[in-house]
């Protein structure tokens, strides 16, 4: 990038351009102080090469003005360098893809809800590592952390329901999530659980993964999802047809709360899409990551790329205005600029 340190006299451009104009036709008009009888007598003479020069005369003159006029304003490069320093966050989302994740009360459903908000949420974050754990009746681990959100994207619009482990392994898929983070020594460490049940699966519970996450400083956000009172989910009936039947929602509020609040996170109900979305608007903006950027700036003079040229090309015009083209141009009894 190049910038000038005094860019006013850059308005000097703007002069010369007018300056030519009026100098060439203060040439045309000019009469000679002396008149000379015609000299067709003596036979037409041919214009030399020095003569076609001399048209360039007054162009070299304002291209040689204008690169004093650059060099005058002193150009700079000037190199920036900026260099980021970030406090990433490595979050895990687990999400909870048992059969109950159908329910209708989010439109088109419960999962479908959920995955579309995480996946925006992914998308909003910059210099964190993301890392995905599922669960059902058992929880796995698809991703470890990253930053390829892409990945994480894409693993997240495959992510189906698990209807071959039925049941909800809240504390399991806590106890996962937490060894995903095991290693990490990011300054903040998050699990961001979704579900719509109560832990009725695993070999730990809720509460003694929450004290876990604890001493590991892990902050644990949960949330549950589904309406009060009876949402719609679809069931095959005995002749294998799709139907609609009410099923009253069973989040455990009581233990996703002492959950969250023992990790120092916050515990938040969904009951509509547009909620759900707040809430990881809420979350993104709570862990935000800290990034500092410092720029340092270097400026290296230039001027002498226009200084030279210019004086070069104003010593070279007058030295053809004094000696060649003048007198190649009085032979056929012109002016010379």
């Amino acid at each position: 990038m190049i910038q000038f340190e005094s860019p006013e006299l850059l308005l000097l451009l703007l002069v010369l351009p007018a300056w030519g104009i009026w100098f060439w036709f203060r040439r045309k008009t000019t009469k000679p102080v002396l008149t000379y009888g015609r000299l067709a007598a003596f036979g037409k003479k041919t214009k030399t090469f020095w003569v076609w020069m001399s048209f360039f005369l007054l162009p070299f003159r304002l291209i040689g003005l204008s690169l004093l006029i650059l060099a005058f304003a002193r150009p700079q490069l000037v190199n920036n360098e900026r260099i980021i320093n970030s406090e990433g966050v490595d979050i895990i989302l687990t999400l909870d893809i048992s059969a109950s994740m159908k329910a209708m009360d989010l439109r088109p459903n419960r999962l479908a809800a959920a995955k579309e908000v995480a996946r925006d949420f992914v998308a909003g974050r910059e210099a964190d590592r993301i890392g995905l754990v599922v669960f059902a009746g058992q929880a796995f681990t698809q991703a470890p952390l990253t930053l390829d959100y892409d990945m994480i994207k894409n693993l997240l619009l495959s992510t189906t329901w698990d209807e071959a482990n039925p049941g909800t392994a809240i504390g399991m898929a806590l106890a996962t999530s937490i060894n995903r983070l095991r290693e990490s020594d990011a300054k903040s460490k998050v699990i961001i659980l979704l579900t719509d049940g109560r832990n009725n699966q695993g070999d730990i519970d809720p509460v003694t993964a929450a004290d876990l996450a604890l001493s590991m400083g892990v902050k644990v956000y949960t949330i549950g999802v589904g309406r009060l009172g009876e949402a719609q989910i679809p069931v095959k009936d005995q002749f294998g047809r799709t139907v609609l039947v009410n099923q009253t929602v069973d989040v455990d509020d009581e233990t996703l709360t002492k959950v969250a609040e023992t990790t120092g996170g916050k515990y938040y109900r969904a009951t509509d899409n547009q909620s759900l979305r707040k809430i990881y608007a809420e979350i993104g903006a709570l862990e935000k990551t800290k990034i500092e950027v410092k720029n340092y700036y270097q400026y290296d003079e230039i001027y002498h790329w226009f200084l030279l040229p210019g004086l070069l090309l104003l010593i070279f015009e007058f030295l053809l205005a004094k000696t060649r083209c003048r007198q190649a141009v009085s032979e056929l009894g012109e002016e010379l600029i």
